[in-house]
């Protein structure tokens, strides 16, 4: 016990906060025998979606923007603004090809182009150079980076491509490329410059008589893996996610999956109107595929029931899971994978309650859409688990309201068009295995309220989504009776905490969001995270588990799949928020009956192991007493302590981790615990009958 003690003096003083005496013990009561299904895999997925950039700037390997040339290649005072996405915000701005040489050096070849509505057509003048370039994406030195375009022109245009990676002559490289002709040519090239930077130049210029032409130009780092990072792929393999939800999300509802077959350069650029983003139609459903690969986990695939229609999507299915005999299953071969990729689980639909929705309908209707979605989709495989897009009271609402939901304001909307989870239970039954609930909650201030309480209530609030959902599935139960014992689960899909950078602080609100579903896996079956690389910092220099990451981490190797939960009392239970601030909140109390801690328990898939996990979100020490029936703690455990010095501790690429998992021996267990302060622990202790 005084290793502990003196364990946790050191994380104390470490923190910053004043060491006290030991406060009074809080007790937890453990039953081994009434135990929960055990943990799955897919309790820790992910979800993932390319809004604007955010694929390009993480995953995938491509450094370049616009790469096909949806945008037209003119000087800056000639850029025409995106237009507003859904929600009435800017779109993306991406960096743009500019001209080389003069303003008038580059038209729009709208005739002929190579793919898309148009291609770039350079008209050369004599000895000065004129063409294209795009700067602003960043190199490292040392490097190997290989590159390809499409070109065609004139035989008297002598055109070069060009790496630059600073002012002086010496810091560039320039290849010749073989001399155009009237038919489009790939040529390659590779770059490895010698020193890095951040503003690094593609220039694609000429010079003699007559024109050239570009089409698509696509510049890589070498080690790219089938076009996506090495880097980061490699990190978000070691969270072993159990599946990552994709291809969106809002984009999804405007994608047509068709147009992202074949030859990557062929595809031609699309518009999604739901982020107001320019998209390259460079991952199609091969790359998604190929990403789980990568990265380990199944794909869970979600249709388009937006502007999609039944037939698209069954030929989806078909196309991922069809014999190589089959219509779509051959055109799947033809591109170059003759086997099935077997996609078990499919979403029909992302959000068609939301009124930001591309494609949003009624209630009455989308039911009979998913009903023919569903008809379609197993007709091509009976096989696949269908999970339908639901939204329970306490999520919808019109819009500009904005409210914090209680269990009393939400009664009246069950059964109504305010009830999306419901309709699809009574008029889709049997149409679906699961259902699917998406929350968001935002980190806010309390500036009312003294530090201790604000912490505890930031940390406490994201959580509460969870625990109303599971509320409100009881509430269902008792509607259709049916459910109970029928096996159909439900999958929080997207979820995330809009609350700044990932810290200290908003690791220990996820660690409390995890033991909120771990407490409710006999019908809480699938979570994925908003976003996959939210739980990575990104530089172009590499990648590294942020804060947010280190929750997975914990939680999934150690809390992780075959964990058996099992039930846990006590005699303190979380109190009401007393400092309640903006909106999205939903007023009910999660967490376990141990105040100020939140505690889980479970046993080790063989039953010999106790793992408690522990969120201590106050800054004092806090002793947790245990006591177990017909069982009994033995020997020395181990403690995995996800903490950091202060609150705001982070992640960073190139700098010592701020938040870390250490690990270290426990003893005297049965006599409690001494868990540290602002810190989400494991403890795994040996069990004897």
């Amino acid at each position: 016990m005084k290793a502990i003690l003196a364990t946790a003096s050191v994380a104390a003083l470490v923190a910053g906060t004043p060491l006290a005496a030991a406060p009074a013990p809080v007790a937890a009561s453990i039953d081994i025998t009434r135990r929960a299904t055990p943990v799955s895999a897919h309790e820790y997925g992910m979800f993932i979606e390319p809004i604007g950039g955010l694929v390009n700037r993480t995953l995938w390997a491509e450094l370049l923007d616009d790469r096909k040339f949806y945008y037209p290649v003119v000087s800056p005072a000639h850029d025409t603004p995106p237009p507003l996405n859904a929600e009435g915000k800017p779109g993306v701005e991406y960096r743009k090809w500019r001209p080389v040489g003069a303003d008038d050096a580059v038209t729009m070849d709208t005739a002929a182009p190579y793919v898309g509505a148009q291609s770039p057509s350079v008209t050369l003048a004599g000895s000065a150079p004129r063409g294209l370039a795009q700067s602003g994406f960043a190199v490292l030195a040392g490097k190997r980076y290989t590159g390809h375009l499409w070109i065609s022109g004139d035989a008297g245009a002598s055109v070069q491509v060009a790496l630059v990676w600073g002012t002086r002559a010496d810091q560039r490289q320039s290849i010749a490329l073989p001399a155009p002709a009237a038919g489009w040519r790939q040529a390659d090239f590779a770059f490895t410059p010698t020193a890095g930077t951040a503003d690094a130049r593609l220039e694609i210029t000429g010079t003699g008589t007559g024109r050239f032409r570009i089409g698509a130009v696509s510049l890589m780092p070498a080690d790219n893996i089938n076009g996506w990072r090495a880097d980061t792929t490699a990190v978000a393999r070691s969270l072993k996610s159990g599946f990552w939800r994709l291809p969106g999300g809002n984009f999804l509802s405007d994608w047509d999956w068709h147009e992202a077959l074949g030859p990557r350069d062929q595809r031609a650029p699309m518009f999604d109107h739901a982020w107001s983003a320019m998209q390259t139609n460079d991952l199609g459903m091969d790359e998604w595929m190929e990403l789980c690969r990568i990265i380990g986990v199944e794909p869970y695939v979600t249709v388009n029931a937006g502007l999609g229609d039944a037939n698209s999507a069954a030929e989806e299915v078909e196309y991922l899971n069809g014999a190589a005999t089959s219509d779509w299953g051959a055109k799947r071969a033809a591109n170059g994978h003759a086997e099935p990729y077997k996609v078990k689980w499919w979403n029909i639909g992302n959000e068609p309650f939301g009124w930001w929705q591309i494609g949003k309908t009624s209630l009455d209707y989308y039911t009979i859409k998913h009903n023919d979605f569903a008809a379609k989709m197993r007709a091509r495989d009976p096989s696949i688990v269908l999970i339908a897009s639901g939204a329970m009271p306490d999520q919808l609402h019109a819009k500009g309201v904005k409210q914090n939901s209680t269990l009393e304001s939400i009664q009246p909307k069950f059964g109504t068009e305010e009830d999306w989870t419901g309709g699809l239970f009574a008029r889709s039954w049997g149409n679906f295995a699961g259902i699917t609930e998406h929350w968001y909650d935002r980190g806010e201030d309390r500036p009312d309220a003294p530090p201790a309480d604000a912490l505890m209530e930031f940390v406490r609030s994201p959580s509460n989504h969870v625990r109303m959902e599971a509320l409100e599935w009881g509430i269902y139960q008792q509607r259709f009776p049916k459910l109970k014992d029928s096996g159909v689960f439900l999958s929080i899909d997207e979820y995330a905490y809009m609350a700044g950078p990932p810290t200290l602080k908003s690791s220990l609100a996820y660690a409390s969001v995890f033991q909120e579903m771990l407490r409710h896996t006999d019908f809480l079956k699938m979570a994925a995270f908003t976003t996959g690389v939210s739980t990575m910092n990104i530089t172009p220099e590499g990648a590294t588990l942020n804060a947010t990451g280190m929750v997975f981490k914990l939680f999934g190797e150690h809390f992780g799949a075959g964990t058996i939960p099992v039930a846990l009392d006590g005699a303190s239970p979380q109190p009401e928020p007393r400092y309640p601030i903006g909106y999205a909140h939903p007023k009910v109390v999660a967490g376990s009956p141990t105040y100020p801690l939140d505690v889980i328990a479970g046993l080790s898939p063989d039953g010999t192991m106790l793992r408690v996990a522990v969120v201590n979100a106050t800054f004092q020490p806090q002793r947790l007493a245990l006591s177990l029936a017909d069982a009994k703690l033995r020997g020395s455990g181990t403690r995995w302590l996800l903490a950091g010095k202060t609150l705001a501790a982070e992640n960073k690429v190139g700098k010592p981790a701020g938040v870390t998992i250490r690990e270290s021996k426990v003893s005297g267990a049965g006599r409690g615990l001494i868990v540290p302060p602002t810190s989400a622990a494991i403890y795994e202790l040996p069990l004897t009958r």
